[in-house]
């Protein structure tokens, strides 16, 4: 079986079923409105968000939404994330769970600043 893999954040949601994209589109509104001048791409098969470096990136799967905001953003919301299964760079949100949006908002715009220090734009 030849998958093709999307090439533009509209293609990643648009394989998904209804239910599935409708939260996927809530994230990125979500991660666009807490981080309005990253540019969205494909990186890894994953949507992800980039401003000065990769800001999140997120993907869903049978049951759950991955968001994958490298390991300075999970260790930083370490408590908020605690309740949630997650590796050292994820986390995973459950899919029959209300999604933690103002959580994402913490940690996006955590990760556009962390990532403006970085670069000496702060």
């Amino acid at each position: 079986m030849n998958i093709k893999k999307p090439t533009t954040i509209n293609e990643y949601i648009g394989s998904f079923p209804n239910d599935v994209q409708e939260i996927l589109e809530k994230i990125r509104m979500t991660i666009q409105k807490a981080a309005p001048d990253a540019k969205e791409k494909i990186s890894y098969s994953m949507p992800a968000f980039d401003q000065n470096g990769i800001v999140v990136y997120f993907a869903a799967f049978k049951n759950h939404i991955g968001l994958y905001a490298l390991p300075s953003g999970h260790e930083t919301f370490k408590e908020e994330l605690s309740k949630y299964k997650s590796g050292k760079g994820s986390v995973q949100f459950p899919l029959n769970e209300p999604m933690p949006f103002t959580l994402i908002t913490k940690i996006v715009k955590f990760r556009v600043k962390e990532n403006l220090e970085k670069k000496g734009k702060i």
